[in-house]
């Protein structure tokens, strides 16, 4: 299902997924928090949460410490992201004349230090590069999941598909549903989100919510530049890890080394 966004997100937090309300299948609270300068962001307590950095500049504190974080470019830095358990207060200052930050939220009751991950702390993987004549080359990035942050009961990253190709692909599916939130660059762009057998066309600031064992593959318009962030929760006893997509098996053939593509090896 496609949930259609802004363009410009307005000032304040805008909730696009909540544990107790809608697309309450997700199991997480997700939004965007768009300030401007001199606006002060307090986060409420009972729930594990991370604030990741899309542009601006902000000052992250909480007890004890003061980070400030700056980004320009959603394609070209890594994020800088703050990771608390529930019942650490935070507070987010803007310094710069706008910011907007990924709110995720989730239920977990384990007690963890708070984690800031900085740009140099983010895995980043070109993911399908030297496969399938390059079409489905995209750079993923991933700040926590279940092998990296074992407390945690979500997973964070984003995903740049580069223009004209492909992305979660070759179809998969897997256990945990999944949350994608897209920006395009330029921001008249466009790109396809295939759930199952329906399409659908994605624009700036919409957000797919992705229900379990729903296979999915996108992919961005030539020319364009297609961000998106990527949320999935936890599952009791079944962490969200690499090896837990599940290829579709009609599609496996694609990911071996020797896959013979047309026109390659074409007589």
């Amino acid at each position: 299902m496609l949930e259609k966004g802004k363009d410009d997100f307005p000032r304040g937090y805008s909730s696009i997924t909540e544990i107790n309300g809608k697309h309450k299948e997700m199991l997480l609270d997700f939004g965007i928090l768009k300030m401007v300068q001199g606006d002060e962001h307090r986060c409420s307590l009972g729930r594990e949460r991370a604030f990741l950095l899309m542009g601006g500049k902000v000052e992250y504190l909480w007890p004890g410490q003061a980070v400030t974080a700056e980004r320009h470019s959603l394609l070209d830095e890594n994020p800088w992201v703050l990771q608390v358990p529930r019942n650490l207060e935070v507070t987010i200052r803007c310094l710069s004349p706008e910011a907007e930050l990924c709110v995720e939220r989730v239920e977990n009751e384990t007690a963890f230090e708070p984690v800031f991950y900085r740009p140099d702390d983010i895995r980043s993987d070109v993911f399908g590069k030297g496969t399938m004549q390059e079409t489905s080359t995209r750079t993923v990035r991933t700040v926590f999941d279940g092998l990296n942050a074992p407390w945690s009961k979500m997973v964070l990253g984003e995903v740049i598909n580069h223009p004209g190709k492909w992305s979660s692909y070759p179809p998969h599916d897997h256990a945990q549903p999944e949350i994608y939130h897209y920006r395009l660059f330029p921001s008249q762009g466009f790109g396809i989100n295939i759930l199952e057998e329906e399409a659908d066309v994605i624009r700036n600031g919409d957000t797919a919510v992705i229900t379990p064992h729903k296979v999915h593959s996108q992919a961005a318009a030539p020319g364009y530049a297609m961000y998106y962030l990527w949320m999935i929760p936890h599952l009791e006893n079944d962490p969200f890890i690499p090896t837990s997509r599940n290829f579709r098996k009609e599609h496996e053939w694609l990911l071996k080394e020797d896959a013979v593509i047309w026109p390659d090896g074409k007589k």
